[in-house]
């Protein structure tokens, strides 16, 4: 049956077909219907609210398991820390009905710092770009405009005078405004040190899995910066939150529950700040008279300069016997009364990153490609070694003892006994163990409750 024209007027007509042609037309029309069914599946959109954010579903493949469609999302995190500054590009997966996981990550870093341009903000523009032109080449087109793009600056900035790290910061916004991607006016901000802690915490615990299952116990987080050092963890005993200073618990909000965190972070106990420290200088200002720094932490027969947020400084070991123990009395003094302890910590399974890696790396401690775990009083008895064989032979790093010390007596200072067991990771399923992680994550997980449903 079929509608023909009739001089303005239709009417129905039988027709007669051949039984081939039948059957072709309706293997057509049923391929046609298939297809589109499929793609309308395959691919759709949910409209953002008034920031016009998008967020897509597409078919994604999961090795081992059928095609199924899964949301797929992106985001970008800026890292702009006090050495350098790194883009991190994340591709996320939400398979129906649970809880997203990142499928890749691409990360580039730049140096110096952002701090470093605070009396030449403009130059600080053509870094910013190269790593936007980054995020670019790693997202697909379409994806652009629903992906949110943050800029997170860390102890870096925090250290600057308030004046010129605003500027830095307006200059980073006008980058990011003139960008392709999804800009908010908090897009670009100085992240306080809780809000980093607890970032690198939920990284960790998204990487092992601890948000996905409600009840499962969760990991502690301990960050070591060049400017401030975090420690994170959640506590279940009710004497911890109780027996908490002022400023150490924060809750936060992720997939529907809410975490009550110890959280602190201490701004100056970083290793370039702690190393300043120890050495007698002052942050941001230039030792007076340009006098040379003396420490017992350095080799007897070491002289040369360092350079520490734009100042340089002129810095000798002095002639001692025992280095070690007039190294640990010099690094006691500067930790003295600065650092909380919990009876707590010592109970809770902790992952330790950056300057932690790197040094246990440096010396043989852990693998310097795979991470591994290790105790505690590991990091005093290499301090020990080392420093005792300074005096007798020329160091291979001039801040070796100094360094191993440091974080011997800080990890005790946070309540460690010498028999804990930490675990050291640079990456976890192949993935950075940075903050920068659980920041995104944790902004897009805010933006999807506020506009549409949440993860």
């Amino acid at each position: 049956m079929r509608k023909i024209p009739n001089h303005g007027t239709l009417r129905m007509t039988k027709v007669a077909y051949p039984l081939g042609l039948c059957v072709g037309l309706f293997i057509y029309v049923a391929y046609i219907k298939w297809h589109r069914a499929s793609a309308a599946q395959a691919f759709f959109t949910i409209a953002g609210a008034a920031s016009g954010a998008r967020w897509t579903q597409q078919a994604f493949s999961s090795p081992g398991s059928a095609t199924r469609s899964h949301e797929v999302f992106y985001g970008i995190m800026f890292d702009a820390g006090s050495t350098g500054t790194r883009i991190h590009v994340f591709q996320f997966a939400r398979p129906p009905g649970e809880t997203p996981t990142l499928t890749h990550e691409t990360f580039k870093a730049l140096k110096p710092g952002l701090s470093a341009y605070a009396d030449d903000v403009e130059k600080s523009a053509q870094g910013i770009q190269e790593l936007l032109n980054v995020a670019k080449q790693h997202i697909p087109y379409d994806f652009w405009k629903a992906t949110p793009l943050v800029l997170k600056a860390t102890a870096g900035l925090r250290l600057l005078p308030g004046e010129k790290a605003q500027k830095l910061l307006l200059k980073v916004k006008e980058v990011f405004k003139a960008s392709p991607f999804l800009v908010g006016d908090d897009c670009v901000s100085i992240m306080n040190g809780t809000d980093e802690g607890v970032s690198a915490w939920i990284t960790v615990n998204f990487l092992t899995g601890s948000l996905k299952t409600p009840g499962s116990s969760s990991v502690g987080m301990l960050d070591l910066g060049g400017g401030s050092t975090q420690i994170t963890f959640l506590p279940r005993v009710e004497g911890t939150l109780q027996a908490s200073p002022p400023g150490h618990m924060t809750a936060l909000q992720m997939f529907n529950r809410t975490y009550k965190l110890y959280s602190y972070s201490y701004l100056g106990l970083g290793l370039m700040s702690a190393r300043l420290a120890i050495l007698g200088g002052v942050e941001g200002k230039p030792a007076e008279n340009d006098k040379e720094l003396v420490s017992p932490c350095l080799s007897p027969r070491f002289r040369g300069q360092w350079e520490h947020a734009e100042v340089t400084y002129r810095i000798s070991g002095q002639k001692a016997v025992g280095l070690y123990e007039l190294c640990a009395s010099r690094v006691s003094e500067i930790l003295r009364n600065k650092v909380h302890r919990t009876e707590e910590a010592q109970h809770v399974d902790f992952y330790a990153f950056s300057y932690y890696y790197d040094l246990a790396a440096s010396f043989g401690l852990i693998d310097a490609e795979k991470g591994g775990s290790l105790v505690v009083g590991d990091f005093e008895t290499a301090a020990k070694y080392v420093c005792r064989t300074l005096e007798t032979q020329p160091p291979s790093s001039p801040f070796a003892c100094m360094d191993l010390t440091y974080i011997s007596l800080l990890l005790q200072e946070f309540g460690f006994p010498k028999d804990k067991v930490l675990k050291l990771a640079r990456k976890i399923d192949n993935v950075e163990t940075s903050w920068a992680l659980g920041a995104i994550f944790h902004y897009i997980d805010s933006l999807k409750r506020e506009k549409i449903p949440a993860l």
